[in-house]
């Protein structure tokens, strides 16, 4: 809705996109920072006098990276589609930019004679979604604390 009111540009697409998954990374920050800050090293830090601000940069915010880094990783292929689907309907970037959901748009119409215009920005979409999936789990076997 948002991206049909403010018009199509690549300045709406990125807010559009921002406004759609900050709430995710807002949601995990949050529940790390209320699990950490319960730890006994915070308490420690607490103890002996540190400030808010030090124990936010040396304790919390080292702690909370890794899990931010893996949603990041793992959420980048949403947003992918997300900017192709934008594109495709017509909300996203605009001509001249290139974004494969438009040329996914621009090949709808000669799909019976000419599929290859369709089918490889298809292909490429889905093979780039997949790989950032595989690097963000990659990332959540490295950076799992549990292991």
């Amino acid at each position: 809705v948002l991206a049909a009111v403010l018009g199509p540009s690549l300045p709406t697409t990125v807010i559009v996109i921002g406004i759609t998954v900050w709430a995710r990374y807002a949601r995990v920050v949050r529940a790390d920072v209320l699990s950490l800050r319960e730890q006994d090293f915070v308490t420690a830090a607490r103890a002996s006098g540190v400030s808010d601000t030090r124990i936010i940069w040396r304790h919390l915010l080292p702690n909370v990276m890794a899990p931010v880094i893996v949603l990041a990783s793992l959420g980048i292929g949403s947003i992918i589609i997300l900017e192709a689907a934008l594109s495709f309907l017509g909300l996203g970037v605009r001509p001249p930019t290139p974004s494969w959901g438009g040329i996914l748009a621009d090949g709808r119409a000669f799909i019976l004679r000419y599929p290859h215009i369709s089918i490889f920005p298809g292909v490429l979409i889905v093979i780039t979604v997949l790989a950032f999936n595989f690097v963000g789990d990659g990332l959540r076997d490295a950076l799992d604390p549990k292991d």
